[in-house]
């Protein structure tokens, strides 16, 4: 029988705690990293910047930031766009000391990971990694830039930890993307990585910096279905994957062997399954086979809209690697009460693991989209207009310093406000921050710097088709 409850959350603050608790909070925040940033030009625009991210405007471009703060201000809006495109700081120690950040507001030892990957729909072809690619966002394939991330989860709250831009094959080898290399600032000793190899390697550097506790990792059928990622990470942590349908495994260890030499050729060094023995089994046929009375309700977490509640089981199999029996894992089915649909999960949580953990896991995707739905609904996420490799990556390094930051807020305030939610932090931040006096002057000012940049591209593109039609023969002598 689950609990009604009645009585609605506390919410106990005043102004005074908003002018006391919020106020000095992000010039506190920012002198955390601020000695990371080598230059004093470097430190005052990394503040404007998270200043922006979290202002209340439509648009989270550099030139709105800029235009809204200063009105038509040309040399802010280049200083600015110097800053993010160009900027010579590095992100990895900033990153660094995030992580540590996070393990004083939500480090736990059963701390979650999870991977997922957010896409950008973007126009043109100039924007470094675009390409008409699936678009998560869109649903379908359009032009896109596609990112992977690294999210923290605990009981504690949630939060960005580390993000990676996927470059299509296309964009490292192919020599008609050479000049696009060049133009992004690319680095040349970039090789392709398919997605799950990208978060491997975040999820490396986090582990082995060593500043962040962890125990599990969470992710999609997109990463759970390449093995060598399940393996590769698996080395140091418990994994807690989601499997396509037809994914296959055994329920007992077949037998294998290295069969006998000929004595002609090369020795056999790899092992064979032995004959005769029984073959491995999709997830989905061993779901038909699992008798009603080992099906368990169990609650996987108290939503938005009440507890969130499914029918699992569990099986103890062979995982398959290159045809071969690989590690013993968990198969954890997960069935919807309502359709009836079932999902499939592989984990290398020990084998006493209890059911209960392996239902609370399968909930625990839901972190890293919130973060993606909060950071671009709130803080301009997908807003860059930045083509560069080092502009996508220094934007997002400061998203997740803005999004945690709201964490902090949110979590300083939970003593009067228990349910306070990302969103609700935000407004409260905004009825705080310095806003600029928007009168008709500011108006004017942004609609002539509109004006003028908009007749700039015009006539940079225009000059470009004048350049372009005048290489191609016209038998016809008409002028142009």
């Amino acid at each position: 029988m689950y609990q009604i409850i009645e009585t609605a959350p506390k919410m106990e603050l005043t102004g005074k705690d908003l002018r006391e608790r919020i106020m000095p909070e992000l010039a506190n925040y920012h002198e955390i990293y601020s000695s990371l940033f080598q230059r004093r030009e470097q430190r005052e625009q990394s503040e404007k910047y998270l200043q922006g991210l979290l202002a209340e405007i439509e648009n989270k471009s550099v030139e709105a930031m800029i235009l809204h703060r200063e009105g038509d201000n040309p040399n802010a809006i280049r200083a600015s766009q110097q800053f993010l495109g160009q900027g010579a700081w590095k992100d990895e120690p900033i990153l660094r000391r995030h992580w540590q950040e996070v393990e004083k507001e939500l480090g736990d030892e059963n701390g979650v990971f999870i991977t997922d990957g957010s896409d950008f729909p973007k126009q043109g072809q100039e924007s470094v990694g675009v390409k008409r690619q699936m678009c998560g966002q869109l649903g379908k394939i359009a032009n896109c830039q596609a990112g992977v991330f690294l999210s923290y989860a605990s009981h504690k709250g949630y939060t960005l930890l580390d993000r990676r831009l996927y470059l299509p094959i296309e964009w490292i080898e192919a020599e008609s993307y050479a000049d696009r290399r060049q133009q992004c600032g690319i680095p040349e000793d970039i090789s392709f990585q398919t997605k799950p190899e990208l978060a491997a390697e975040m999820i490396e550097a986090v582990h082995n910096a060593g500043d962040l506790r962890h125990r599990w990792l969470t992710c999609d059928a997109a990463f759970g279905r390449d093995t060598a990622f399940l393996d590769r990470v698996g080395k140091l942590l418990f994994y807690f994957a989601e499997v396509d349908v037809d994914t296959q495994v055994w329920l007992t260890r077949p037998a294998t062997r290295i069969p006998q030499w000929s004595g002609r050729g090369r020795k056999p060094i790899r092992q064979k399954l032995v004959d005769e023995q029984p073959t491995a089994q999709t997830v989905t046929a061993l779901a038909e086979s699992i008798v009603a009375d080992s099906w368990t309700r169990q609650t996987i977490k108290e939503g938005s809209k009440g507890p969130l509640v499914a029918d699992f089981a569990c099986i103890r199999v062979v995982a398959v690697r290159d045809s071969l029996p690989g590690p013993d894992v968990w198969l954890v089915f997960r069935r919807n009460l309502d359709t009836g649909e079932i999902k499939f999960y592989l984990s290398n949580a020990p084998a006493d693991t209890t059911l209960q953990t392996l239902a609370w896991l399968s909930g625990m995707r839901w972190p890293t989209e919130s973060c993606f739905e909060e950071s671009k609904q709130e803080l301009g996420m997908g807003d860059y207009q930045v083509r560069s490799w080092k502009g996508w990556h220094h934007h997002m390094t400061l998203v997740i310093l803005a999004h945690f930051f709201l964490v902090r807020i949110r979590l300083n305030l939970t003593d009067k406000a228990p349910a306070l939610t990302l969103p609700q932090t935000v407004s409260l931040l905004r009825t705080l921050l310095p806003k600029p006096d928007f009168d008709e002057e500011l108006a004017l000012d942004i609609v002539r710097y509109r004006q003028r940049t908009s007749h700039a591209a015009y006539l940079s593109h225009r000059r470009k088709r004048l350049q372009k039609l005048a290489a191609i023969p016209n038998p016809f002598k008409v002028s142009l």
